[in-house]
């Protein structure tokens, strides 16, 4: 006689997101892994006495989103501190601030800012965050994370820490009220990285910001992440959790290459782990960001011919880092955004040891780097949330020009030549929903797909990304029971996927969110 099920999943929409994409009714759930899937009246046999049954009324369910790059911690520290991303300008973003400003911390933190979407179209400057408080440290952090502003009290503060060079000088034609040969505020890579170090927090609130951060990304139906890590509590916090029974997240931890002694010390690998921890890749950088102008272009920037890019870790460098990364077992993941970088990392990784390397980004990706990657088997780690900034007039116009702004970001160039995919959000923001609606709806061919293909990169390309396609991705017997449940379905509004609401999320068979509407 068949066990019952744990729990049934019944009049649904399930899209299994198998190629071909198989659809059903109903799913049934047994010890955290899916038992059948079947139309209701099959999955009815499956249930006993004990079985949770829930009513679907008609929604769509599918495997759980992948969030396949992602900063945990820093997407706590939106939650907790000012959401900047929710500004509509420099004021709205001061204000933000100023309402953030608490007494029991000695930092006043916002994250998330895009000021490419203010009228202002600058940066705040060290005068504006001098209005939120003359008294106490204020930083504003960049969207990408490889800038940020200060206020005079923090750059007072960290004076010494910052390279010169990624202080950003007044020179008398800036928007800042600032006296020239003197700093605006506004720092970049390098100096960005001791602001990072000078308001990591301590074990207690790292553990704040990730419960924060896996309540949000529940929220918006994301099962799985690859977080990427450096110089944090976070892997600690995440093995107490893991090991108390109360990580209700399936986390990949993607190493930062400053850990690779470290992790060499403790025998780790890719793959170590149980269900729900497990090691990643090791991360490293090649270049910057195209919001912060440095990221590596081969032609200056539209809005700046002296600027092309920076090396935040050179070619040599980068050698000697897969070099030792892939002697040690682990996958790679680089950062690179700009044509040369991309080509830079690409030749790196081709020549390295290993499988499933992966490079994030990769925006500006010309067809002959494509053509590599798809020979090379490298993963294109990529963030459909970008496409953001991708219409006319918007970011890419402005930093790359017309040409370069049509050819960025073209995942359907990616997937036709048969490069694995995976999409994350890098917190920009962190709803693939947004993300799917993004690329579906992009403004050029090469960068559309169908809703089929972006759910899919969203789950199975995660999954394939991090050696996980054996147990989650797509709803299959055996496979895990993480799924997401849609109010509404993105084949049926393709113009409005980021409107649709996540109804349920279910992480091991359990219901973690629960956001029904009657």
């Amino acid at each position: 006689m068949t066990t019952a099920a744990d729990v049934v999943f019944v009049d649904g929409e399930v899209h299994t997101l198998t190629e071909p994409d198989r659809e059903a009714e109903a799913v049934a759930v047994r010890d955290g892994r899916v038992l059948r899937v079947a139309d209701t009246y099959e999955i009815e046999f499956l249930a006993g006495v004990d079985t949770t049954r829930i009513d679907l009324d008609g929604r769509v369910l599918l495997p759980g989103f992948v969030d396949a790059h992602v900063h945990m911690q820093q997407l706590g520290q939106y939650q907790v501190h000012a959401d900047l991303g929710a500004a509509t300008d420099l004021e709205d973003a001061l204000d933000r601030l100023q309402a953030a400003a608490r007494d029991d911390r000695d930092w006043i933190l916002g994250f998330g800012f895009d000021e490419s979407t203010w009228p202002e179209d600058r940066f705040p400057t060290r005068a504006d965050l001098d209005r939120v408080s003359e008294d106490r440290p204020v930083a504003a952090i960049r969207v990408d994370m490889h800038s940020a502003s200060l206020n005079t009290v923090a750059l007072d503060r960290l004076e010494g820490a910052m390279p010169d060079s990624d202080v950003e000088i007044a020179d008398g034609d800036s928007a800042a009220d600032t006296e020239t040969g003197q700093p605006t505020g506004v720092v970049y890579e390098a100096a960005a990285e001791a602001l990072w170090a000078a308001i990591e927090p301590d074990r207690a609130e790292t553990r704040t910001l990730l419960e924060a951060a896996i309540d949000y990304a529940h929220s918006h139906g994301v099962t799985a992440v690859h977080d990427m890590v450096r110089e944090s509590h976070a892997p600690r916090v995440y093995r107490e959790m893991d090991v108390a029974g109360q990580l209700p997240l399936r986390v990949r931890l993607n190493y930062w290459s400053d850990h690779l002694d470290a992790l060499g010390e403790l025998g780790l690998r890719s793959d170590a782990g149980g269900e729900f921890l497990q090691v990643g890749a090791v991360k490293t950088y090649t270049d910057g960001s195209f919001g912060s102008r440095t990221a590596k272009v081969s032609t200056p920037y539209a809005d700046d011919p002296e600027a092309d890019g920076t090396w935040v870790v050179d070619p040599e460098e980068l050698a000697t880092i897969v070099d030792r990364a892939t002697e040690q077992g682990f996958q790679v993941a680089v950062h690179a955004i700009g044509d040369v970088a991309v080509g830079t990392a690409l030749e790196t990784l081709a020549a390295a040891p290993g499988d499933r390397h992966r490079i994030e980004h990769a925006e500006l990706a010309t067809d002959e780097h494509i053509e590599h990657f798809a020979d090379a088997g490298i993963v294109a780690s990529v963030q459909p949330n970008f496409l953001k900034w991708a219409g006319e007039g918007g970011l890419y116009d402005r930093r790359l020009g017309d040409e370069r702004r049509t050819g960025s970001n073209r995942y359907a160039r990616f997937l036709e030549a048969g490069v694995p995919l995976a999409f994350g959000s890098d917190c920009m923001p962190m709803d693939p929903l947004f993300g799917v609606h993004q690329t579906v709806n992009a403004p050029v061919e090469a960068q559309r797909l169908s809703v089929t293909e972006a759910l899919r990169a969203y789950t199975a390309g995660g999954a394939y990304a991090g050696h996980d396609e054996h147990r989650m991705g797509t709803i299959e017997s055996g496979k895990l029971a993480d799924f997401v449940v849609l109010e509404s379905s993105p084949w049926e509004q393709p113009g409005a996927i980021d409107e649709i609401e996540v109804a349920l999320t279910v992480v091991d068979g359990k219901i973690v969110y629960d956001g029904r509407t009657e």
